[in-house]
């Protein structure tokens, strides 16, 4: 495995599991009624790479799967993420 290929992944891994662990504890705090973390934060953590983590953690979980921007922004940024790392790792050319 190439040095970009292991920082992509190293990278990748580290920001879905803090993607799913916020969806955890987004979810823990709604079930106490806790001050929550705000929408924009969970959608951030997305869009910088954590698509398949948010996206899991919200099926997970079962959090925030009734928001409409939710069920389908983030399989939409995962698609999108896809497509990305597809043409970077095997130069496939973008539609």
């Amino acid at each position: 495995m190439l040095l970009f290929e292991r920082i992509l992944f190293s990278y990748l891994l580290v920001v879905n599991t803090g993607a799913l662990l916020i969806m955890w504890w987004d979810k823990r705090k709604a079930r106490k009624g806790a001050y929550r973390i705000p929408e924009k934060t969970l959608f951030i953590w997305a869009l910088v790479g954590g698509s398949a983590g948010a996206y899991a953690g919200m099926h997970i979980f079962r959090h925030k799967t009734r928001h409409t921007k939710f069920r389908v922004g983030f399989p939409l940024i995962l698609v999108v993420h896809f497509l990305i790392v597809a043409r970077l790792l095997w130069h496939i050319p973008l539609p």
